[in-house]
């Protein structure tokens, strides 16, 4: 397995902090999301709404540390298995060196005209396969 992340950064906002003075877990979520879009873009890479080609199936996520504002954070985003029609993306949270939260995100390719679940292309399994990583690698 290649083990490349994508990664993207994120400024924490003032807004993005909760009454403990640390990021809400509901933000952490938001981010995984948006570092989501390098694979979207796999699927459909002018990420055209009209021809949306996923269906989010389920998702999980761990908190590690805390979580602050006035320092950045970088989601470190991979894939972790490549099934038929499904896969799941395994991504990191990190700040000041540290991980401070992780998460699987299960995602279909989908065909919404049909209402079924459609096998990867495989161009599509190729792109995914440079940012394969097992959850524990």
């Amino acid at each position: 397995m290649t083990n490349h992340p994508m990664e993207t950064s994120f400024d924490v906002r003032f807004y993005e902090t909760d009454a403990l003075a640390h990021v809400s877990n509901t933000v952490i979520v938001g981010w995984f999301e948006a570092a989501r879009e390098p694979v979207f873009r796999m699927f459909t890479p002018s990420l055209d709404l009209k021809n949306w080609p996923l269906i989010l199936a389920s998702y999980h996520v761990d908190f590690h540390a805390q979580i602050f504002y006035g320092q950045p954070v970088t989601v470190k985003t991979y894939i972790s298995r490549i099934g038929n029609s499904s896969f799941d993306v395994f991504q990191e949270l990190w700040q000041n060196e540290s991980k401070c939260a992780s998460g699987t995100t299960t995602m279909v390719h989908f065909d919404y005209k049909n209402q079924q679940a459609c096998a990867i292309p495989e161009e599509v399994r190729s792109a995914m396969d440079v940012h394969l990583r097992e959850k524990n690698g």
